[in-house]
């Protein structure tokens, strides 16, 4: 089980990667969802993979029993985070779009300003 989710923490990484270098804003954004997806499920996994296992600290339980409740609450913490800050990336995709007309990432060379020329 812990190769299959180190195989889906390394994939969804890829992914997010390949997709944040494209030059279109809405697979960036997505992209850098996969990546805090991907982020997500690591820190879930450092918690120790058990199934059916409270994340309760029980000082009365004997061997291992339990998961550690930590990793839990920073992934819905991250959570919580990351969907704020997708929230502010799409609108800030939006606002360019609209005031460009075209979601590309890369500036045409006729469009760029010089430090020297005046607006």
């Amino acid at each position: 089980m812990e190769a299959l989710v180190a195989i889906a923490i390394g994939a969804m990484t890829a992914a997010g990667v390949y997709l944040v270098l494209r030059l279109r804003t809405f697979p960036t954004v997505i992209g850098m969802t996969m990546m805090s997806y991907a982020i997500n499920i690591f820190l879930v996994a450092s918690g120790r993979l058990a199934v059916n296992k409270p994340p309760i600290l029980d000082p009365y339980a004997t061997g291992i029993e339990y998961t550690d409740p930590l990793p839990q609450a920073l992934t819905l913490t991250a959570i919580v985070i990351s969907f704020g800050m997708t929230a502010v990336v799409v609108l800030l995709a939006l606002g360019a779009y609209i005031e460009s007309g075209d979601d590309y990432i890369d500036m045409p060379d006729a469009d760029r300003r010089e430090d020297g020329d005046a607006e």
